[in-house]
Formats: structure tokens, sequence, C-alpha cells
């Protein structure tokens, strides 16, 4: 390597055995970028990446996961062994990668036993003492800022220095857990940059590409996100990123927003170089409208052109519609509603009814919304297998309405395949109605190996059992996938092969299952290029969430790469 690397970031795989192993993992990774194995890495890596270099620290990350999707043959042993950092950097954010990421780090140990690894993310925080019970794991740094913990944790690891003073730090001192006070929590988010210039700046220093992509396919579809806000106004149920949940696990009493003029900046910054689709994270109108609007005047001064993706946490006025409208012309509108009954809206945690969505839906296609998506979702309290077919009957009655030009798309998938650690579901599940399967990290780590989603899943309701909830999935998958059809979402060639592919879905579950409980391993491994077949795009085609971007700007990404590579060429 040309310089000594300060920190490896390694986003790992869900199940790090996924290349060997046959499982079914369901409809878990539909309504997302990145496939089953979760290869899409948190965008903590490029905020952390640009603070620590910004400090004088040489950061690189690598996307196993993708790499280990894109190439059958890449040796994850033989490409470790040739790292040599200062130190590891391994994400536990959202539990599914509980298997991948210790799997790694286990791996990391035995080839380098001297470099330090560390963890981060809302699931390291959470579970940060069973965390470090496991003997390759060194350091968890907690909390959802973790860009300055990490800086002094790296400043003292390389001098020498006393971990007590670290915020946020927990580590093993004489074989007991030390855990310093969660104090560094900022009240806003203006001292990180979210910067993907940051990946072309690792292209030339360590000619690789492959490592550095955020997902498999974002060379294809180059989908960015610009981050509004840590943290959550709203108390949603079984969500780990609640209000609930980041006061619990990260010591957030409120969320910390990013100034409004420099979130617009972070587009045009965006636009630079990638024409692709920007999502904007967080309902803007969470800081009030004062903060909304002093976004969409800074991004109408700025002339961020492109597809841009507004979600909304809650119904919004229709004079806020007409002015995104008039800043983003063809936005697209994301909004999940859950339920079509605001009883079931209610118990999981969004408390309006039915007639203030349909407002805002109509609002949004009066000030020329491109696209609304709207989402659903199965496992909810109150919600019974009839509740979720009632669902699809109302996504037809939206279609009907306000699907006549195509411009509305409605999606359902389960909650799965966990029930976030730190939501008020997981920590009192007897109060809403639901029983819990595995509380502890390693439970977790060993039911992610389970043949089917079925066997994965961490929770049941008083209302749907686990077998129901896969069950009416599937069905739901159906409904959607007809009314698609029946709107001219999809076409007939389409529509057809999704069904199939959900009823032959449905049947392996059915299969492995019998064959998992007969103890047969072997004759599920014999059936893993079907089950792999059937574990993407299963409930629906994924690219009917693709927006049709124009792509990369390479001239923009060409200049960057020059620049970058002329400023480490000379020691700048």
């Amino acid at each position: 390597m040309a310089a000594k690397m300060d920190l490896l970031l390694l986003h790992a795989p869900s199940v790090y055995d996924f290349r060997r192993e046959a499982i079914l993992y369901g409809p878990v990774s539909d309504l997302i970028p990145s496939g089953p194995i979760f290869e899409m890495y948190p965008i903590g890596f490029s905020t952390m990446a640009e603070y620590l270099e910004r400090h004088g620290f040489r950061v690189r990350i690598v996307n196993l996961a993708a790499r280990m999707l894109q190439d059958d043959g890449f040796d994850v042993p033989a490409f470790l062994s040739r790292m040599r950092p200062a130190a590891f950097g391994i994400d536990l954010h959202w539990l599914p990668h509980a298997h991948g990421s210790l799997a790694v780090a286990e791996l990391l140990k035995g080839l380098h036993p001297d470099i330090p690894i560390i963890f981060g993310g809302i699931s390291s925080s959470y579970y940060q003492r069973e965390l470090l019970q496991y003997p390759y794991v060194d350091y968890v740094v907690r909390g959802d800022s973790t860009e300055e913990p990490l800086r002094q944790l790296l400043q003292a690891l390389r001098d020498g220095d006393d971990l007590a003073a670290i915020p946020n730090l927990s580590w093993r001192q004489d074989g007991q857990v030390r855990a310093n006070p969660l104090s560094w929590v900022p009240e806003n988010l203006d001292s990180i940059v979210l910067d993907y210039r940051q990946l072309l700046r690792s292209v030339p220093r360590y000619m690789d590409l492959r490592s550095a992509l955020p997902f498999d396919r974002w060379m294809d579809y180059p989908i960015t996100a610009a981050l509004s806000v840590r943290g959550c106004t709203r108390p949603c149920l079984t969500c780990g990123g609640s209000a609930y949940g980041y006061r619990q696990v990260c010591g957030r009493a409120r969320p910390a927003f990013r100034s409004p003029e420099v979130l617009a900046q972070d587009l045009a910054a965006v636009r630079r170089f990638n024409n692709g689709p920007i999502f904007i994270l967080g309902d803007l109108q969470q800081a009030g409208e004062d903060y909304a609007y002093r976004f969409l005047e800074a991004a109408e001064r700025l002339r961020i052109g492109g597809e841009v993706i507004v979600e909304l946490f809650s119904p919004a006025p229709a004079e806020f519609l007409r002015r995104v409208g008039r800043v983003f012309p063809g936005f697209v509108l994301e909004i999940s509603l859950e339920s079509h009954d605001p009883r079931v809206r209610r118990a999981f945690g969004k408390h309006y009814d039915n007639e203030p969505v349909e407002a805002t839906l109509e609002a949004a296609l009066e000030a020329g919304a491109g696209r609304l998506d709207v989402f659903f979702m199965i496992g909810l309290p109150e919600q019974d297998p009839a509740s979720v077919l009632d669902t699809a009957a109302y996504a037809g009655e939206l279609l009907q309405r306000y699907g006549g030009d195509g411009r509305l798309y409605p999606f359902i998938s389960p909650l799965a395949p966990f029930l976030d650690p730190g939501s008020r579901a997981f920590e009192e599940p007897d109060q809403h109605g639901y029983q819990i399967r595995f509380h502890t990290l390693e439970q977790h780590r060993q039911a992610l190996l389970g043949p089917t989603w079925l066997q994965t899943l961490n929770y049941a309701t008083r209302w749907l059992s686990r077998e129901q909830i896969v069950q009416v999935s599937y069905e739901a998958g159906r409904r959607f996938n007809r009314l698609k059809l029946q709107h001219g979402l999809v076409d007939s060639a389409l529509a057809r092969e999704v069904a199939e592919r959900i009823d032959r879905a449905e049947a392996m579950v059915e299969r492995v299952s019998r064959l998992w409980e007969a103890g047969d391993r072997e004759a599920i491994r014999a059936l893993k290029p079907q089950i792999d077949r059937l574990s993407i795009s299963t409930v629906c085609e994924k690219s009917e969430l693709d927006l049709p971007g124009r792509g990369l700007n390479w001239l923009g990404a060409a200049w960057a790469y020059l620049r970058y590579a002329c400023q480490d060429l000379l020691g700048s």
C-alpha cells in the first residue's frame, strides 16, 4: 500500500456464508435498493470517513458484502490478509448483520491478532456488553454520532493515551467491560459532511472501485441520500430508529438536524458528479415549518435538478407540497401509511386518519409530483389476516381515485426478519401484543442461519402467528400484483412472472421447513440454486422502485477523480 491506513471500514453481508448456505430470505429486501444480504453500507461510513480524513486520518471503505455478491470467487481471507490498517471498523447498525459482522471480526482477529477491531451502529450500541464478550471485538463506539469519539479513539490508540475520557466508548479492561458515559450527543449535524466524493477519492488511491460501491447495482442505479436529521420525533412502535429507540439506545432526547442551507448545499454537491435520484432522509417537516421553507428557498437558489425523493412521516399541507413541486419539478413523494385502518395505525404510533392522507396524495399530484410511493406493512399491532387483505382492497381504492395517470405506486411488505431491539415493542412486548422469540445478540446471530424467513422471524403477534405472517405476506403480494396489472403499472409478462415467483416461494417455504424439521440439511443445500432465485423480488419486482434517472455525471466524476488523484500524489 502506498500509505499507512489508519482505519479500514468493512461492511459485511447479513450472513457471511451466504454463497454456501441455502437460505430462503423471503421478501425482506424487496422495497430497498440492496438485496437480501443487505449489501448497502450505512451512510455513517461516508460521514465518518470524511470527518476522519479532515482531521488527518487515512480511511478506506470496503464493501465486503458487495464484493462477495459480485464475484463468487472473491477470496475474503486472502483479501483481508493483505490489509494492515491501524484499526478495523465494522458496522452492526441494523441487526440483520449480526452473523456477518461477527464472522468477519473473528476472521480478522485470526489474521491480525494485534490490530484492534471497533464496532459501531445502533445494534452495536444496544448490545455493547454482549459484543465485548466475544474475544474478537475490542471496542464499541456507541450512539448515532460516532465521528468525534472515533477520532479520539484512533488518536488514543496512536499515542497510547488513556481511554477513560473518550465519550461513548465501551471496551474491556482487566477482563471487565468498561462503558464510558454516552455524553457525545451533538445537538446539530453541522460538523459532519455526507460527501459521496469520498467514494471517488478512494478509487485512485486504492485502484479499487468495486470495493467502494455503496451497494451491488449502484453503478446502474446511482441513488444517493441527503441526511437532514439524526433521531426522530415519531413514536413508531417497532422501529429502533424511533424517538423512543434513539432515547433508549443513543441517549438522544431530541433530533439533531442539519442546517437547512447546508442540506441544500449537500444536494448541490451530489449533482456535480451524479444525476441519479437523491433521497432526502427524514421528513422536512419534523423541524418545523421555518426549517422546511428555509431549505426549499436555499434549494431553489441552487437550482438542483434531477429526481429528488421527499419522504413524509405524516400528512402535509397543500402549500408545502406546492412549494416542493416548484423547487423540485417532478419530485417523488414517499409515505408509509402502514395500514388502511386508522385503529391499527394509531396502535403503531401514527395518529392520523385516512382523510388527511388522501388530501395529501391529491395535493401532491396537483403540485406536479412525478410519482407517489405509498407503503404498507404486515406485522402490526391489532392487525389480523383479514386486516392485511383489507389493506390490499384499500390500495385498490387509492389507485381507482388517484392512479389514473400511473403516478401512484402502492407497496406492501412484512416487518422482517427482526423486530428492532430498542423499539418499544421489543422492550414492552406484552403491553403491545408481541411475543419475542430471540432476545440476545447470539440468539439473533444463530437465527439468521435458519433455512427460511419463517424460522428467522424473531416475533409473532397476538393477532398473527409467524406462519400467518408468511402466508398473508404472499397473499397480499398476489393482490397488489394484480392491482398493478389492472392499473397499468406493470405489464402482463412481469405480472405473470411475479405471480409465479410468489407461488414458488410460498411452496418452497413449506418444502424447506419440512426438510428442516426432519433434519435433512443436505436436501436443503441441494435446493440452493432454486432458493437463491426466489429470494429477490418476491412480492414485487425490485425494479418497480427505480426511477428513470440519468445516472452518473461522468464529466464531473472524472474531474473529481483527477483532483483527488493529484491531491494524494502531492500529499495534500
